[in-house]
């Protein structure tokens, strides 16, 4: 399946300083959201579908990516 992303509005988190390496992201049609590196907005984006993002988002709110120790 292809997106086209051309007329995505992408964001950075409103704690991003601007001077360290963010992700940027966008509300897709369908309810996808794209993620990219802000270093590089012409490379490559993910795709997630609104399940996944879901997932992804109740993981980062529940500790499930922190760090051990």
């Amino acid at each position: 399946m292809t997106i086209d992303l051309s007329g995505a509005q992408w964001f950075k988190s409103g704690r991003s300083t601007g001077k360290e390496a963010c992700i940027e992201v966008a509300w897709l049609e369908a309810g996808r959201v794209g993620v990219r590196d802000s270093k590089d907005p012409t490379g490559p984006a993910l795709i997630f579908a609104p399940d996944q993002w879901d997932a992804f988002a109740a993981g980062v709110r529940g500790g499930e990516f922190n760090r051990p120790g």
